[in-house]
């Protein structure tokens, strides 16, 4: 018999209260009231008695009531409504929710539900008002996603007859035989691009989804198979497609390209790296850089930190929730499968987005019947999804970033990271080595294995258009993975029960295995063993399914059942489904049919070199031509209030920063509660060291100058952690390159001068890369509201985060001025470096002089600023970035509640007018302030770099600026510019 279940708030329901606003906001204003009902369809019979049991358990008797009804009740209604809504998951996708209720029935009632039992989780939302059915209809698109979930409408009158919303089980039902099909590749160059291109023909004729495998690939493939004399089953086409995408094996950075025949990622990124740490000798920190799923530098004398950042831009175009949420989860994996095992201890996230006041409509289809979602429903998806995915593992999120800009209304860039912490050693081992061996069990620990996720890597490897596959999406469950991590690193992992760790990312099981294959060389899987999330699964869609929270060992048989015993106790399924060998060739067996027979060289050495041409783009020169505003107060506000200057503090304070009690400088800093560019966390509680953590990216300046860019963007994620306290010594660098259209010539010669850029500051200022990650077709095509074919790429964008340790936690600077009297100094040169500022977008302004670098110099300062902080000499610094000086020196007045006053003719450099100097975005720049004791000594420690005295620290509650004749050009409030700085997303 299958029950409903309904639990209703009986008092203020906040959850209700920020939906009803949201709704109004969107336009809905005749909505007067608004309730939510949390419902579960419980798929099994049990007694009224039992059922009264599990509604005590899914609810706060004290907050909450329940609503019980059966196929012979009917359910009234608290009171009358227009209509009423309900929002439930597609069969198949991830119910987290139903997974926590089915656990706490189980434990709670002692039973267990069947395979073909289950329970379904749903949101019911009563609106109130005066509301067509249109309105209802518009109202349901806005709460969900048609790619995962289904919506259903009732009218008052309507519920009131049916005595409720009705039962549904959205249970996934195949009705096929799981089999393996041969596929004939002595076909056509045209049917070997389009298996290529859309995938292996289905009996139907349909098209399974994206190999994203070129002609060159596909003839590879041919060739290998031919000589193999046999044609390859649709499953290692499968396999190849997932280990040779360009999601897995980032093939543009590795191919030749023009002269450079080992590949950008060779000689810019990794030689970087090689030549630092070669320079630094004993002085080196670097422990393990792109061999891992995350780098590792060196904290202390006992532990390791780990960093990694990954992009999750594709699905989260799709389903923004799911997107993010597998992201944020999917690189706490990477941390988890760092080494022998990695604990996650710090969060970072990143979005990239159009702006979300803006809806216009975009489709995937001709016929406008595939609708993009809107930037506002992209936005608030992606930060749940990071919201769900780190409060609920209980991992703190204590930085981030957002930029808007409206060539990411196609598809938004998405970045999720992950810091860890491991001990050095392990029982005498380096815990950083990790290998398996021939005779070890093949196990994969954690989630089931479903269709979500099938074609991710090689989705994220196209360009997104209307054949982009809706089983791309996954969601995460961050329940089911903090009891997989846990079990991992705080008991597995110290006891030495396995010898190796991965995973199960992009591809799944066939890029897992066959990856740790490598340690071994070879492996033999029996297929039929992974445990799946329901029956008829084809044997292709098990072996390269994304499904998450998985993750695969090499456990030596001794050991496996002490291993299966203690995940048995801590709730993690755990199975054997192979055996690491040392044949040469990785093997999987279905119900004892060989299905896969594939030598390991060339699954993962067999793709082709394809060699890469560029042809530089011709930007065209333009005069930095603006009118010098007459209202500068006026200027300084509407800045203040712009996407990528305003307060996002809606989203911190969403994101737990303080779990795990490693918080030292957080996301929002000073009285003002100002969004800082750094953050600092302190993973050994017993310890005073510390971990900063920052980010920089100025995708507006690619299409300028490219090199330039990828320099400012080294040169702030370095200086904005210097600015907290970091030492410059101990600095090292991420990279994750999102491009567009990459097999444009053009394109890649902006991509070319980007990574030559990484390779010339990060050797210059002794910043190591010891990971990265690339996106190289971030683009969308498809139709607009009038039906007409339209192409939208990001523009070329590349993120660079810097984690650095800082020695003495007591020593780190926040941004925000701390005492009235205290002296101003601007550290650095201002020039007239503003195109493709933020300025020059708010006034619709171009130029083609993007800030110049002086790594030289900026170290040289960075250096004697590091240890002016050593010597307690700084009160207060800011690293001047994005919007320049002028929303420095605001956000410094905002975050102490204190007045500001400051003369521009001090400054140093070349700047002609006053706008220009306060909204230059010249690099190697900081706004510090110090005791006026210290003035002798701090100047004394910054002699022989670029500094001036402007101005001090005021009691009057006014942001004062004398331009470089002396007149006063700036007078503006604190209370009008904190105002105007929370004044854009106040009401989100």
């Amino acid at each position: 018999m299958t029950t409903r279940i309904g639990i209703l708030s009986i008092g203020f329901d906040a959850r209700a209260q920020t939906s009803l606003k949201k709704l109004q906001n969107l336009g809905y204003k005749d909505i007067t009231d608004l309730w939510i009902i949390d419902g579960y369809t419980v798929d099994k019979s049990f007694s009224q008695k039992e059922l009264e049991q599990i509604t005590s358990k899914l609810s706060n008797p004290v907050t909450q009531e329940y609503i019980l009804r059966t196929a012979k009740t009917r359910v009234k209604p608290k009171k009358k409504f227009a209509y009423v809504i309900e929002i439930g998951f597609l069969p198949g996708v991830t119910d987290n929710i139903s997974h926590t209720a089915k656990e706490i029935i189980e434990d709670g009632l002692k039973v267990k539900f069947t395979e073909s039992e289950g329970i379904y989780s749903s949101q019911i939302t009563f609106l109130e008002g005066k509301l067509s059915r249109k309105d209802a209809e518009q109202i349901a698109f806005s709460m969900h996603n048609p790619l995962i979930q289904r919506s259903h409408i009732k009218s008052y009158s309507e519920f009131i007859t049916d005595g409720g919303m009705d039962v549904i089980t959205p249970k996934v039902k195949i009705v096929k035989k799981p089999q393996v099909d041969l596929v004939d590749l002595n076909v056509s160059d045209e049917e070997l691009t389009n298996i290529g291109k859309s995938g292996i023909k289905n009996k139907d004729g349909s098209r399974r989804g994206p190999l994203a495998l070129d002609l060159t690939y596909m003839k590879t493939v041919q060739k290998y198979f031919k000589k193999e004399g046999r044609k390859p089953t649709d499953i290692e086409l499968e396999s190849l497609a997932q280990t040779w995408s360009e999601h897995c094996k980032h093939t543009i950075f590795a191919d030749p390209i023009d002269e450079i025949k080992d590949g950008l990622y060779k000689t810019y990124i990794k030689k970087a790296t090689e030549v630092i740490r070669k320079k630094k000798g004993k002085d080196d920190f670097c422990v393990s850089v792109f061999t891992d799923n995350s780098g590792a530098i060196a904290f202390d004398d006992k532990h390791l930190i780990t960093h990694k950042v990954e992009t999750h831009n594709s699905p989260s175009a799709l389903d923004p929730f799911g997107g993010a949420i597998t992201g944020i989860v999917g690189v706490n994996r990477d941390t988890i499968g760092f080494g022998m095992g990695a604990k996650p201890v710090a969060n970072f996230y990143g979005f990239c987005l159009a702006d979300p006041r803006v809806d216009t409509p975009l489709f995937r289809d001709p016929e406008l019947s595939n609708k993009m979602l809107s930037s506002r429903r992209i936005m608030d998806g992606v930060i749940d999804g990071v919201n769900a995915g780190g409060n609920q593992s209980g991992i703190p999120t204590p930085q981030g970033f957002v930029y808007f800009d409206e060539r990411y209304r196609g598809k938004p860039l998405v970045f999720a990271g992950t810091v860890g912490l491991i001990p050095r050693k392990i029982k005498n081992k380096l815990s950083h080595l990790k290998k398996a061996l021939p005779g070890d069990l093949i196990v994969m620990i954690g989630g089931r294995v479903g269709k979500d996720g099938i074609h991710g890597a090689t989705f994220s490897s196209e360009i997104m258009d209307s054949n982009s596959p809706a089983a791309a999406v996954q969601i995460g469950d961050p329940i089911t993975q903090k009891k997989l991590s846990d079990a991992i690193v705080k008991e597995a992992r110290d006891l030495l029960l396995y010898n190796s760790i991965t995973d199960d990312g992009a591809g799944g099981l066939s890029c897992s295995i066959a990856e740790m294959a490598k340690e071994s060389n070879g492996c033999v899987i029996d297929l039929e063993k992974a445990p799946l999330k329901y029956a008829g699964l084809e044997p292709w869609e098990i072996w390269i399914s994304e499904s998450q929270e998985r993750m695969t060992l090499a456990v030596p048989k001794k050991n496996w059942k002490k291993l299966e015993s203690l995940m048995t106790k801590r709730g993690v399924e755990a199975t054997v489904i192979g055996e690491f060998t040392k044949s040469g060739r990785c093997v999987v067996n279905y119900n004892t049919k060989t299905v896969v027979d594939i030598d390991l060289d060339f699954l993962h050495y067999g793709l082709p070199k394809r060699q890469l041409v560029t042809k530089e783009s011709r930007i065209k020169k333009q005069e930095l031509r603006i009118k010098e505003p007459k209202n500068l107060n006026q200027t300084l506000t509407e800045m203040l209030s712009r996407l990528n200057m305003s307060s996002f503090e809606f989203i911190s304070q969403q994101y737990d920063h303080i779990v795990q009690g490693n918080f030292v400088l957080g996301p929002l800093q000073g009285r003002g509660r100002i969004n800082s560019d750094s953050s600092i966390i302190r993973p050994v509680l017993s310890s005073s060291k510390g971990v900063v953590l920052s980010q920089a990216l100025y995708p507006r300046y690619s299409e300028i100058d490219p090199y330039l860019m990828s320099a400012c963007a080294i040169d702030t994620a370095i200086r904005n952690a210097v600015a907290t306290g970091a030492d410059p010594d101990r600095i090292a660098l991420l990279d994750n390159f999102c491009w567009c259209s990459s097999n444009e010539p053009e394109r890649l010669s902006q991509l070319k001068q980007a990574a030559k850029a990484c390779y010339d500051f990060a050797v210059s200022y002794g910043t190591p890369f010891i990971s990265g990650k690339d996106s190289m077709f971030n683009d969308f095509k498809g139709y607009d509201k009038n039906g007409e074919a339209i192409q939208i790429s990001v523009p070329p964008t590349l993120l660079i985060s810097s984690i650095g340790i800082i020695d003495d936690i007591t020593k780190t600077v926040s941004l925000d001025a701390k005492i009235e009297g205290d002296l101003v100094y601007l550290l650095g040169d201002t020039n007239n470096e503003l195109s493709e500022s933020e300025y020059l977008a708010m006034n619709n302004a171009t130029g083609s002089k993007v800030p110049v670098v002086d790594s030289d110099r900026n170290k040289k300062m960075y250096h004697a600023f590091y240890k002016a902080v050593q010597k307690n000499l700084i009160a207060s610094s800011i690293s001047i970035g994005r919007g320049g000086l002028a929303i420095a020196l605001t956000k410094k007045a905002i975050g102490g509640g204190l007045g500001i006053n400051i003369s521009l003719k001090e400054i140093t450099g070349n700047v002609s007018r006053d706008d220009f100097a306060l909204y230059s975005e010249s690099q190697g720049r900081m706004l510090v302030t110090i005791e006026p004791n210290n003035k002798i000594n701090f100047e004394k420690a910054m002699n022989g770099n670029k500094f001036k005295l402007i101005g001090k620290i005021t009691k009057e509650q006014i942001i004062r600026v004398n331009g470089l004749e002396g007149n006063e050009v700036l007078n503006v409030r604190l209370e009008d510019a904190a105002k105007a700085y929370r004044k854009t997303f106040k009401d989100y």
